[in-house]
């Protein structure tokens, strides 16, 4: 099987060699070909027998091209994993809204079309949180996330920018957050990601750290709950959970995109994975 993997745009300016070997490696340890291609300039899957899209970081400073890339694939019916109504939909965080409105237990999320002071205000009272995360609804790595305690400005980078806003949780600091990674719709692993020091970001270009974790009570249950509302099946999917004020688990994101697999942390999921992906290109 020949597969373009797609990585981002040349001037991205990242270093994705790590998550492409990483992937790449175990698919090729299965016999396949793996053939890394960056999505801008990806003219179509003549060739290939499986596009996936696994490093296509960078999609969301280009939302609108990675929107019709997406739509161009769908209406020429590109075999690709996971499929493109999929990516669509999990290409804008604002589906957290629409889970938690089925009644997944997901993070309180509040959609602002233009924040500004006055609707942080606003939306401090309604979460009943005194201190509040914001974050764009497309976004990634963190990009456009802060921290904001009661008072302090909306920073000038995304001010009047469409925002979504939810409740700080300390147990990002305390606990972490849990990640359980699901191939082929089976659970696979999960690992267990710390802020460093003095932050809450849980990535590890900020500091963060990551590590084997045992499965938390209750954490399949919410996160095949939280898949299974998607508009597509996905062949790989990362859940991301955290412990809400009461304690409870909640879902944090759902990463079905080009999510960090954390294959290292797990023997055996290597294989794992490249035995989904195979499977679901012969489906």
């Amino acid at each position: 099987m020949r597969i373009a993997m797609l990585t981002p745009a040349p001037d991205y300016g990242a270093d994705f060699d790590w998550a492409f070997d990483n992937q790449a490696d175990a698919l090729r340890a299965a016999g396949a070909d793996v053939v890394g291609i960056p999505w801008t300039g990806f003219e179509g899957p003549a060739g290939f027998d499986l596009v996936l899209p696994l490093v296509a970081w960078g999609y969301h400073l280009r939302h609108a091209e990675w929107l019709a890339f997406l739509d161009r694939a769908e209406a020429e019916g590109w075999p690709m994993l996971n499929p493109p109504r999929l990516l669509r939909w999990n290409s804008d965080k604002a589906y957290l809204r629409e889970l938690e409105a089925k009644g997944i237990a997901a993070v309180p999320t509040l959609e602002v079309d233009h924040l500004n002071e006055a609707a942080l205000a606003a939306a401090h009272g309604v979460l009943g949180a005194a201190e509040v995360v914001i974050k764009p609804p497309v976004s990634a790595g963190a990009w456009g996330t802060f921290r904001l305690k009661p008072g302090e400005p909306v920073p000038d980078e995304v001010h009047g920018a469409r925002m979504l806003v939810q409740p700080w949780l300390g147990s990002v600091v305390e606990e972490g957050e849990y990640s359980l990674i699901l191939l082929g719709g089976r659970f696979s692993h999960c690992v267990a990601k710390r802020p460093r020091a003095g932050d809450f970001r849980v990535q590890p270009y900020h500091g963060g750290t990551t590590q084997a974790a045992a499965l938390p009570d209750g954490a399949l249950a919410l996160a095949e709950a939280a898949l299974a509302e998607a508009p597509a099946a996905a062949t790989y999917a990362r859940v991301d959970l955290i412990r809400g004020t009461t304690g409870e688990l909640q879902l944090m994101e759902l990463e079905l995109i080009e999510p960090a697999l954390f294959l290292e942390c797990e023997p055996g999921s290597s294989a794992r994975f490249a035995a989904a992906i195979l499977q679901g290109a012969a489906r």
